[in-house]
């Protein structure tokens, strides 16, 4: 899968989609899409593939059990096991939901 995949199939959750950060955020609920870090698939000193690990982040002004739901059956299609963690964020009076999850990538 590709990060213009992950694109498409994160829009397909209906909300505003961008990836890193928005220039001016939306009204919420909105996910925002990174790239974390890699981690190669290697042998014989050779790296015949990878897992990208993207950090996917709902923002909401409450915390929304529908929005998550509709989120996660999206993110279930891609790959079921993905990590969630979930803070509050004072300064913006918005809940985050941050979901990290593996997509390979043959070299």
């Amino acid at each position: 899968m590709t990060q213009a995949e992950l694109f498409t199939l994160l829009k397909t959750t209906g909300y505003p989609v961008s990836y890193h950060h928005f220039a001016t955020p939306p009204i919420p609920p909105y996910i925002v899409y990174l790239r974390a870090f890699d981690h190669n698939i290697s042998s014989d000193f050779k790296v015949h593939g990878k897992f990208k690990f993207y950090q996917i982040e709902l923002y909401t002004i409450i915390k929304d059990l529908t929005a998550e739901q509709k989120l996660e059956a999206v993110l279930n299609d891609i790959h079921p096991g993905y990590d969630t963690t979930e803070a509050y964020i004072d300064t913006e009076s918005l809940y985050q939901v941050i979901y990290s999850i593996p997509i390979k990538s043959m070299i």
